[in-house]
């Protein structure tokens, strides 16, 4: 863990900068929640308006507020921005605040970093179904360094939870496959599973599934009520439920890694 710095700055402070930094990568995750997906460089050239290619000066980079500002606008060809700049900057300054005020310094780094990559990968799911390996597997690895830190469960949890995690999902995903002939599950699914088992521990695995799942029936209540139609076959994003899910998760687990095995 990291030591001899001293981290000791007011609550508000700390929720403030949180919430500044969140803003900011926000930006660059807006960005490339739009790019990525077209095989567009995110950080290819100057920011420039998805509709006209103006190149965008500072004052319209500005997070929320220069969307705000604009109402919602390009200021030279009018066009309407895309909604998800101002959803995925208010989201990550979020993330950067709650951080700050449920974990010390310099923990509130790491959550806040776990929650700014699960809000990518979630959007990236709900979007365009698909979670890439440059996000999943990485997340893995990060989940091991974190506990060599000392940041949450010991090593040898996370080890069991990454490999479980991955098999469970991966032989699910097959046995649907195989018995009707589709398929039912996407293979970065349990790639973001055995991410969830490297950040929060095996013994956490199943309450986080668990509550992926209570996340997803209330989503698809939801699209009934919305007189959308649901059935067997209706596809709902399973790597944004369990991001959702893995990050309250690692809020409790991060401190007290046994927190969560009561709700089992």
């Amino acid at each position: 863990m990291i030591e001899g710095l001293n981290w000791d700055i007011p609550l508000w402070l700390a929720a403030l900068l949180g919430g500044l930094l969140g803003l900011v990568i926000g930006s660059f995750l807006a960005t490339l929640l739009i790019r990525w997906p077209k095989g567009e460089r995110a950080l290819a050239g100057r920011s420039r308006c998805d509709a006209c290619e103006a190149v965008l000066g500072p004052l319209d980079l500005v997070p929320v507020l220069s969307w705000l500002l604009r109402r919602g606008r390009c200021r030279r060809c009018g066009a309407a921005i895309d909604r998800r700049h101002l959803a995925i900057e208010l989201a990550a300054a979020l993330i950067g605040v709650v951080a700050a005020l449920a974990h010390p310094l310099p923990l509130a780094l790491v959550t806040a970093g776990l929650g700014w990559w699960l809000l990518l990968a979630a959007a990236l799911d709900v979007q365009e179904q698909w979670l890439p390996d440059l996000l999943t597997l990485p997340l893995i690895l990060l989940g091991f360094a974190a506990a060599w830190a000392g940041f949450g469960p010991p090593l040898g949890e996370r080890l069991w939870g990454a490999g479980i995690g991955w098999a469970s999902l991966e032989a699910i995903r097959w046995s649907y496959r195989l018995s009707r002939g589709r398929e039912g599950m996407g293979g970065g699914d349990p790639k973001l599973f055995a991410a969830a088992g490297a950040w929060a521990g095996v013994w956490n695995l199943p309450v986080i599934l668990l509550c992926a799942g209570l996340l997803g029936i209330a989503a698809a209540l939801t699209m009934m009520l919305r007189g959308q139609k649901v059935e067997a076959g209706t596809r709902l994003p399973l790597g944004t439920l369990l991001a959702l899910a893995l990050w309250p998760a690692w809020l409790l687990v991060a401190i007290q890694p046994s927190a969560i095995l009561g709700l089992l």
